[in-house]
């Protein structure tokens, strides 16, 4: 489900996870959120950001993106090649990883969800709180060129 934020909604939640909302941070998590799916990486957030805030540098986009996922408004996710990437939705999901394409995309089951929280509550982990589970796949399209598509077969 894609979710589109105003400019004010995301700088209310930049201040809500304790940030000062600059200018350069809600660009970039305006970026982020326009980039809603791809998964981008700093560098490709600074190349959508350059064209038209010339004055700011792939280091403060590292920074900001850093700061932005130790205060959980963002998710790091890892590339097979170990690239980090960032995700701005926060919902509960899980990943599919392509290694031919290097595509990074959204995956959401709510029988999963329900599959593995059964199963690490029944695990009973003494001194550890699960705050989140997620999973990523990681596999090859057969055709690059097409779209994965998930069908339940029961």
């Amino acid at each position: 489900m894609e979710q589109h934020y105003s400019r004010d909604i995301l700088k209310q939640q930049i201040i809500e996870a304790g940030l000062k909302a600059t200018h350069q941070r809600i660009v970039v998590y305006e970026a982020l959120h326009e980039l809603h799916g791809h998964h981008p990486t700093a560098e490709e957030v600074f190349q959508r950001l350059r064209p038209v805030n010339p004055s700011i540098s792939l280091g403060t986009v590292y920074k900001t993106l850093d700061s932005f996922a130790e205060r959980e408004l963002v998710k790091r996710v890892l590339s097979e090649e170990g690239g980090k990437r960032y995700d701005a939705n926060n919902l509960a999901h899980n990943h599919i990883y392509c290694s031919n394409t290097k595509e990074i995309m959204d995956y959401q089951d709510e029988e999963l969800e329900a599959l593995l929280v059964s199963f690490f509550q029944k695990r009973n982990m003494e001194n550890f709180e699960i705050k989140s589970i997620s999973v990523q796949l990681t596999g090859t399209k057969k055709d690059p060129d097409k779209q994965i598509s998930i069908t339940r077969t029961e």
